[in-house]
């Protein structure tokens, strides 16, 4: 059953003219679910995600990360267009996403819980709800967030990208914000004559062993400010300054 709260985002998404009132929806359902944050990510090749907009920067950062480690809920939910929810993710098990596991002490975020966007055997992309404090969802919540992610598929196959994302809170980078991680695998694809899938792997390697995400290191290689060479072999790229 869906929550009067739930019914009210609902209408500001059908009544979006994409004047603003995206923002709206994005506060609006965060309250709606009981989380401090809401994301919306789009499937792409190879299932990487592509963020569409994001409500905040914990989230942004929690986003960021799993898309750098290549491990997650988010991940996971793409992958398999199944519902991942992880309700304390201090509490993961080592084995389940080693590197996650080791970095989520440090993640302002401590619950996320992640539900496909779809339709059938179709998937969209993923809507992740990112909570500070651990705990789960009460069912009233899960609904809410499943007719949600519902509404937003509906969305995202009928009007398209840009009614969906619209205007992003002050500092949020552009629409499509993880385009230059696209840009930057398909630069080290033909720099090292590497599959795209093993590209991405490299600019994975070297954000994790440097600390930074793989976000910037990939702006770093499309502003040629970066170039990875074929000396690494399991290890960080070596980095190659621009003459």
């Amino acid at each position: 059953m869906i929550s009067d709260r739930m019914v009210g985002v609902l209408r500001l998404l059908q009544s979006d003219d994409g004047s603003g009132q995206v923002a709206g929806v994005t506060a609006a359902g965060a309250a709606a679910v009981g989380v401090d944050g809401l994301a919306v990510s789009l499937v792409t090749e190879g299932d990487l995600t592509e963020l569409l907009w994001c409500s905040d920067a914990a989230t942004r950062r929690s986003e960021d990360l799993q898309l750098t480690l290549g491990e997650g809920p988010g991940p996971d939910a793409a992958r398999t267009g199944a519902m991942v929810w992880v309700p304390d993710l201090v509490g993961v098990r080592l084995a389940r996403w080693p590197a996650l596991a080791m970095e989520a002490p440090a993640l302002p975020a401590r619950a996320v819980f992640c539900f496909p966007m779809g339709i059938g055997a179709i998937r969209t992309g993923v809507l992740t709800a990112v909570r500070r404090a651990p705990g789960p969802l009460t069912a009233q919540q899960a609904d809410d967030a499943l007719i949600l992610a519902d509404a937003l598929t509906a969305r995202c196959l009928g009007i398209g990208e840009s009614r969906v994302a619209g205007p992003t809170p002050a500092g949020s980078p552009p629409t499509l914000q993880h385009a230059v991680i696209h840009q930057a695998t398909g630069m080290v694809s033909v720099q090292l004559s590497l599959p795209l899938p093993q590209a991405l792997l490299r600019l994975r390697a070297h954000a994790y062993s440097s600390g930074r995400s793989i976000t910037d290191i990939s702006q770093d290689v499309v502003d040629r400010q970066l170039r990875l060479d074929h000396k690494s072999n399991g290890s960080p790229p070596t980095v190659v300054d621009k003459d």
